[in-house]
């Protein structure tokens, strides 16, 4: 009778995921294939969300999210605040709670075959029970993971200079994973750990797995939040609009988020993520070169030059 390989293969699995999540800690962002969505299903969303931002202004109004009360769902009007004195924020953004009927079932394919294949394969890397990420991002009434459609709008080359060709300072995201689709233009990039910063590169039939905070709180520092910035695109791209299709995965309301001396805090998920929407559009941006991710502290946004 032929011994099992069931070990031997989680073995290997696990120390084949192991380099490769080393590999991509050097570059802070992992890059997905084969991940059983087709390119007209992803064109559709493009589509949606072209459409949504050639709607009437007074039309996306009516869905506008309450930012100033920590409420992320919904419409972000382009232009919401000033950058610099004269030079307004050029992003446009829906989110959209994951089941919508237009994007349900793309959500849905994202959320089973994609995020959770992921989580199940950082616990067997880190030895953990396989579904000890899982377990923080059940689908149920709280939670808050989302799609999002995101538009740049082009800027001019005098607003380009105003900004030194930065058009979002270099920051983290809030949730667990960000997954982004392929852009249309080339303005991403991602700090590395020795403090330059790097064009990530679109892959053909690709999609780019970013790990945000709370995926760090959880792994206790081993999987990193990636600092990315947006840039202006190059000369050819420059008249372009940047148009953006994503899936932010967050941990369910009600957890409470995890500190470095591995102790629960007090503040529980939906108030981290309120208290950094919050923070995003009423504060001035802090700049500052490093920042312990595993504080919660006030929930302020740190951003990284």
């Amino acid at each position: 009778m032929p011994s099992t390989t069931q070990e031997l293969t989680s073995l290997v699995l696990a120390n084949t995921v192991y380099s490769k999540i080393q590999e991509s800690k050097k570059e802070r962002f992992i890059y997905v294939i084969n991940f059983g969505l087709s390119q007209d299903e992803i064109d559709e969303q493009y589509d949606i969300a072209q459409e949504l931002f050639e709607s009437p202004l007074d039309e996306k109004e009516k869905l506008r999210a309450e930012l100033e009360k920590g409420d992320y769902f919904g419409y972000k009007p382009f232009g919401l605040r000033e950058v610099k004195p004269g030079v307004p924020e050029n992003t446009e953004v829906y989110n959209i709670p994951s089941n919508w009927a237009a994007i349900e079932k793309f959500s849905a394919h994202i959320r089973d075959q994609i995020v959770a294949k992921l989580f199940k394969l950082f616990a067997i890397v880190l030895e953990l029970p396989d579904d000890y990420f899982l377990d923080f991002h059940r689908k149920d009434e709280l939670n808050s993971s989302y799609m999002r459609y995101m538009k740049y709008h082009a800027r001019t080359p005098e607003q380009n200079a105003a900004l030194e060709n930065i058009w979002l300072k270099g920051h983290t995201d809030f949730g667990s994973l960000t997954l982004l689709f392929r852009q249309s233009i080339a303005a991403l990039q991602v700090r590395t750990p020795s403090g330059e910063w790097k064009y990530v590169k679109p892959y053909p039939e690709s999609l780019t797995v970013d790990v945000a905070d709370k995926l760090q709180f959880l792994s206790n520092g081993f999987l990193k939040s990636s600092i990315h910035r947006v840039v202006a695109p190059p000369s050819d791209q420059a008249h372009l609009d940047g148009l953006g299709v994503l899936y932010f995965s967050a941990v369910l309301k009600r957890e409470g988020l995890l500190a470095s001396e591995d102790e629960t805090v007090e503040l529980i998920a939906k108030d981290w993520i309120s208290r950094r929407v919050i923070a995003n559009i009423s504060s001035k941006e802090i700049e500052v070169e490093k920042e312990d991710l595993n504080k919660v502290g006030d929930g302020l946004m740190p951003v990284y030059t």
